[in-house]
């Protein structure tokens, strides 16, 4: 075939409207914008390989002869969509598949030299770009469903969009049911010239919602409640009922995840068993068999249907109705024939990293609005239907419009790899990296020794704030990408390689990235069920993952007959899940069988009634989050030497010492989060000072270190000189002295740590060493110890607590016949600092607080004289104290001032 005959594909179609559309350009740069069901997935790829054929000819003498005749690539976010897209277009053109239309997915793959038209995954793409940055032979990438904001197609967009700055002769098309068609045009092409947009709309046929509201809440502590798949299960059957129903085609169920599409289907089927309907029940999900995937998909007419029917009964259901089960893969991009009820179960599945456990996993939540929608527009995709929700119509009203972007909830490791290596600009992201997932993302690949970072040596912790510019990826991170694989079990596949050969790495790995869910966890069930089922795709992983770990070893191919005779232990499957996932390592909590500590520092537990219950130490391949609370979800039981020798990397020996009283000190060999061992040991003066230091800025200094008041009054006359001047005097805030205790009061600590009462032992000179030389010799000239009043008596200021926020003055609380002759009130720090005067009574009660003694004789002490004469009727109450002398005592006593 030398051209496809779009008339002929898209007969029927409303993408058909498309045709004459396209834009002049000979490499056009678009948006295509279409409901679900028109046929964009089907028609636009020949239409784009139909346009460069024809329109890209007279470029050919500048860009080359094969210019515009390269091979279309077209992605899908799921490879069941890949896969049926491809024969969809094969069977329009009537020819086989591989020939003018192919796909590769993981595993598989049908091209041949003939392809015109690749439908791949996006992870595929992701791949060749890394092994191919230019996409030789590439004219044309189209980006579909893009509206689902998966992190794969936001990253391949960014580096597809940063390809067409390089290649003129490559088209870009961005395609999506519901998406925000300015925004990515804007992207697509620049904020001043966006890409142009071709905007499709189709009539719909009519649909009816029902709402089936459950008894009760949807999710409970373990996830999906058992209660709720009953309710999904009652309510499919019940949507069979031509009665309900008003149609009598095929149902499609939607619900979050693999394990609840199986048992909503088991019960389903023992419902319609008991009724004796005649009604087959199929699950669809991403681990389901390629040619049941093929014949759920295939149209079928009314008596065909098979699979594991239940017989007649007595609804007069048609015999060919069929149920499919499935997950959000039937959500967009299928079509799913001979459906017209839909029963949409209003949750979803997503992946979400928590940052603070340095986890993610997939979580299960309410679906969005704009999910809802697809997921009910399945129903009226070919004729009038109904589609059930199981909500009420105000559970509706409050779901979010629609998902967040990937990027905003996932893991960043693996895409910030592939970014890195891409050497791409992460502002061509439809959004940006959230900095706390970046930081994470940079901290994990450190530890992964994929990339280096300047002066950073471990990922003990989250690496700091870096720029992108400043890391260099290294040829294990380069290797590490290549691996069609998460980084986590790339580097499992290359370290294993290493230690148990190629072959036995190679299966442990295609175990972990398998699909298949280990029942109670159990990761070395899966290994025995993959072997004993013959399970085509694993076998292809295994020889893909031996050839990849073949090449970064350097074995010879030529010996592979002893690589190939290789087997994998049940044993050696744990040695590779710990390599591969090390911060995974975990070890049994001794007051509970289920529940273990990992390296990482965060509590996970098994499942109800795991066999591996009990085990000791486990390597985890996947945590999931149920409700917040991390689950393991496949595992396998490993010894202790392994998990140290897995975990090498984790191994620290530190010494650490707490102080209560008494300074108490151990030795602690760690695995990351876990304690292998702790022995109490004598602390030396260092590891002691920071015990008595740490257990001060935890409990606060005048609980551990009782500092007498002349260590205050020294510290609070420092603290106001600190205010007012600045350096060179010290910071005496305890916030800072505490930090600091082991430098400037060393011997004081040592004291305390042998025994000494704290209250006894001298912090005073301590806290002197720190004055500034030469302006310690100034200290009792700016801020005086005590004041001296008119009757020569010496008072001590209280000068304000260096902690306290508010800036207050230093006091002078002196009796108000001491100061009988004084106009203004006295200064410190050479007079910038006012003293406030706190004017007591004959028995040292407040009568007056002031900084201006000038208006308080004129103007408050009348009233304070009248109140108090007769009070205080033995001391001096003169109606002039200016003139009259200062006096300590009463008037008989005779004690005046000088």
């Amino acid at each position: 075939m030398d051209h496809f005959d779009l008339e002929a594909i898209g007969a029927g179609l409303p993408a058909a409207a498309l045709i004459d559309r396209l834009p002049a350009d000979p490499f056009p740069r678009l948006v295509v914008e279409a409901p679900p069901g028109t046929g964009k997935t089907t028609l636009m790829p020949p239409l784009i390989a139909e346009h460069l054929r024809t329109t890209a000819g007279h470029l050919r003498t500048t860009a080359g002869p094969d210019a515009g005749s390269g091979r279309i690539i077209v992605t899908q976010p799921r490879r069941m969509a890949a896969r049926a897209a491809a024969r969809r277009l094969a069977q329009l053109t009537g020819t086989r598949l591989g020939e003018e239309a192919g796909f590769t997915v993981r595993g598989e793959s049908t091209t041949s030299g003939r392809t015109r038209i690749e439908f791949v995954t996006t992870g595929v793409l992701l791949r060749r770009m890394l092994a191919d940055p230019e996409l030789a032979g590439v004219s044309g990438v189209i980006l579909d469903e893009v509206h689902e904001r998966h992190l794969d197609t936001d990253l391949t967009f960014a580096m597809c969009r940063e390809l067409t700055e390089l290649r003129e002769d490559l088209s870009l098309v961005v395609m999506s049911a519901t998406l925000d068609a300015a925004d990515w045009a804007a992207r697509l092409g620049t904020p001043d010239r966006p890409a142009p947009v071709l905007a499709l709309t189709a009539a719909t046929h009519p649909l009816r919602i029902a709402w089936a509201p459950p008894r009760d809440r949807a999710l409970d502590a373990r996830g999906v409640s058992r209660n709720f798949l009953d309710h999904l299960a009652q309510t499919t059957v019940r949507a069979l009922e031509p009665a309900d129903a008003g149609t009598a085609g095929d149902v499609l169920v939607f619900a979050p995840g693999a394990r609840e599409v199986d048992e909503v289907a088991a019960r389903i089927t023992s419902l319609l068993t008991r009724t004796g309907d005649a009604v087959s029940v199929h699950t669809l999900t991403g681990r389901t068999p390629a040619k049941e995937q093929d014949a759920i998909l295939r149209p079928h007419g009314v008596g065909s249907g098979s699979g594991t029917g239940t017989g007649t009964g007595g609804h007069e259901l048609d015999p060919g109705r069929r149920v499919i089960v499935t997950t959000s893969v039937a959500e967009s991009a299928l079509t799913v024939p001979g459906v017209s009820i839909v029963v949409d179960s209003g949750l979803a599945r997503g992946p979400r990293l928590d940052a603070k456990r340095r986890m993610s996993g997939l979580v299960t939540a309410r679906e969005s609005k704009a999910a809802g929608i697809q997921r009910s527009g399945r129903a009226a995709r070919l004729g009038p239907g109904v589609a059930y929700r199981c909500m009420s119509e105000a559970d509706w009203a409050s779901l979010p419009e629609a998902a967040p972007a990937e990027i905003a909830s996932s893991d960043l490791t693996s895409a910030l790899l592939d970014l890195l290596v891409w050497g791409g600009d992460p502002a061509l992201l439809p959004d940006p990296m959230p900095p706390v997932a970046l930081r994470l993302a940079v901290s994990n690949l450190v530890g992964l020794g994929a990339v280096e970072v300047p002066g950073v040596d471990s990922s003990d912790g989250l690496v700091g704030d870096v720029r992108l510019s400043d890391l260099t990826v290294t040829e294990l991170g380069r290797a590490i990408a290549r691996v069609p694989a998460s980084v986590w079990s790339a580097r499992g596949l290359l370290d294993g390689a290493a230690m148990l050969g190629p072959r036995a790495a190679a299966e442990a790995v295609a175990v972990i990235e398998s699909d298949r869910r280990s029942p109670g966890a159990d990761l070395t069930a899966v290994l025995r069920d993959l072997r004993t089922s013959r399970d085509h795709r694993f076998a292809q992983d295994v020889d893909r993952f031996t050839r990849i770990a073949l090449d970064h070893t350097g074995a010879d191919r030529r010996g592979s007959d002893k690589v190939a005779g290789e087997r994998l232990r049940a044993d050696d499957l744990g040695l590779v899940v710990a390599l591969a996932f090390p911060h995974q390592i975990a070890r049994r909590r001794s007051d509970a069988e289920a529940d273990y500590l990992l390296a990482s520092g965060t509590a996970a537990s098994l499942p109800r009634n795991s066999s591996l219950a009990g085990s000791q130490w486990l390597a985890i391949a996947e945590v999931g989050l149920a409700n917040g609370r991390p689950i393991i979800r496949a595992a396998v039981p490993i010894d202790a030497d392994t998990a140290e020798l897995a975990g090498a990397g984790l191994l620290t020996t530190t010494e650490t010492a707490t102080f209560a009283g008494k300074v108490r000190a151990v030795r602690e060999t760690r695995l990351g989060g876990i304690t292998l061992t702790s022995t109490p040991i004598t602390a030396s003066p260092e590891l002691a000072r920071e015990a008595i230091a740490r257990s001060v800025e935890e409990r606060g200094a005048r609980e551990v270190l009782t500092p007498s008041p002349a260590f205050e009054q020294l510290r609070a006359r420092l603290g106001l000189l600190r205010q007012v001047y600045g350096e060179p005097w010290p910071d005496v805030r305890w916030s800072h002295l505490a930090h600091t205790l082991p430098q400037w009061c060393p011997e004081a600590l040592d004291r305390i740590a042998r025994g000494a009462d704290p209250g006894a032992v001298d912090l005073v000179g301590a806290l002197r060493s720190l004055l500034p030389w030469p302006q310690a010799s100034r200290l009792e000239e700016l801020v005086p110890e005590a004041i001296e009043v008119p009757t020569g008596s010496r008072i001590r200021l209280d000068y304000p607590d260096p902690d306290a926020a508010d800036g207050a003055p230093p006091v002078l609380a002196v009796k108000l016949q001491e100061v009988f002759g004084w106009t203004e009130a006295p200064r410190v720090c050479e007079g910038r600092v006012p003293i406030v005067l706190h004017l007591l009574s004959p028995a040292r009660r407040p009568l007056a607080v002031t900084s201006d003694l000038a208006s308080f004789w004129v103007n408050a002490y009348p009233q304070v004289r009248a109140e108090n004469r007769g009070r205080y009727p033995k001391h001096p109450w003169p109606e002039d104290p200016l003139t009259a002398p200062a006096m300590r005592g009463t008037k008989r006593s005779g004690t005046m001032g000088r």
